[in-house]
């Protein structure tokens, strides 16, 4: 699954922002991924979020996103250090 990462309010912009990301691994995966490549400290927060609009469940597969809310080939996710959206 090719997802796309973005992101937002304050949070540390990624130099690469498209993944390519294996479609049984989990949000919660790609949100520690996230984490280290953006050197979160272990007390900072980090939400991720599908189309601006809603967080997923740390347990919901990325292939499961991806058929619902992806388009044009890729799943848009946005990350942040403080809530946004939802």
């Amino acid at each position: 699954v090719d997802v796309l990462l973005k992101g937002a309010g304050d949070a540390p912009i990624m130099k690469k922002k498209k993944w390519a990301v294996d479609p049984t691994k989990k949000v919660s995966w790609i949100i520690e991924f996230i984490r280290k490549y953006i050197k979160c400290e272990p007390h900072e927060s980090l939400f991720l979020y599908v189309n601006q609009s809603f967080a997923p469940s740390p347990d919901q597969e990325m292939q499961n996103l991806y058929e619902c809310f992806g388009s044009d080939g890729k799943l848009i996710l946005h990350y942040c250090k403080t809530q946004a959206w939802g």
